[in-house]
């Protein structure tokens, strides 16, 4: 399904009753719905970076259910779409961070081909209903993501923003990897915690410490 190393690490999953009756749920709402993101962008995460190539793992919650927004991606929306206000924070956060100042756009593709696993905890959503796909069954497979990168040799930096990331921190147990945490970007909480939380050079910091490449954050 994915293309890479992932379809092993995943065979369990993909193969399993539960999981084939699951996805047939998803393909009916494609068929009477408007879901987002588009079907041939549900997995774009696990396509963009194999599981042997996640140095880092940025969870979000469910995709944006505005037309043309989500794609894949968690936190990102395609180019020529305004960018969200959490963005905008991650953006700021991060000149305020590493001196990078803010793109133009909100496509973090970049940072998912340098490493960076931005995982939706939820695959998809109907349009303008926000976690309306919450509960309907990505969660098995997105927690035993988390599962299987917790068993990576390699040290892994996990980011979670907001209680509901933070509620994955239980399945990260092994000691080799970096768990940061901090109030969800969101206008609403970002001032409470996520300003000058510096996640990005904690995690490059981790990451040359450890012998890893480092992320290109541009």
């Amino acid at each position: 399904m994915i293309g890479n190393d992932w379809d092993e690490k995943l065979k369990i999953i993909w193969e399993s009753e539960g999981f084939k009756r699951f996805y047939h749920i998803v393909e009916e709402e494609y068929k009477t719905k408007t879901i987002f993101p588009p079907k041939d962008h549900i997995f774009e995460a696990l396509k963009l970076t194999s599981y042997q190539d996640t140095r880092v793992v940025i969870v979000g919650q469910d995709p944006y259910h505005g037309v043309g927004e989500a794609h894949g991606l968690s936190f990102s929306v395609q180019k020529g779409v305004k960018i969200p206000p959490s963005l905008q924070n991650i953006y700021k956060e991060l000149y305020d961070d590493l001196g990078i100042p803010p793109k133009d756009n909100g496509d973090l593709t970049n940072w998912a081909k340098n490493g960076v696993l931005l995982l939706n905890a939820v695959l998809t959503v109907i349009k303008d209903t926000p976690a309306s796909h919450r509960k309907l069954g990505w969660e098995r497979l997105t927690d035993y993501i988390i599962k299987v990168l917790n068993e990576k040799e390699e040290p892994v930096v996990f980011i979670l923003w907001g209680n509901f990331a933070k509620e994955k921190a239980s399945l990260i147990t092994n000691p080799k990897h970096l768990i940061l945490t901090s109030p969800h970007p969101s206008p609403f909480s970002a001032r409470y915690g996520f300003f000058g939380s510096k996640p990005f050079s904690k995690t490059n910091e981790f990451l040359k410490k450890n012998g890893l490449k480092e992320i290109d954050w541009h």
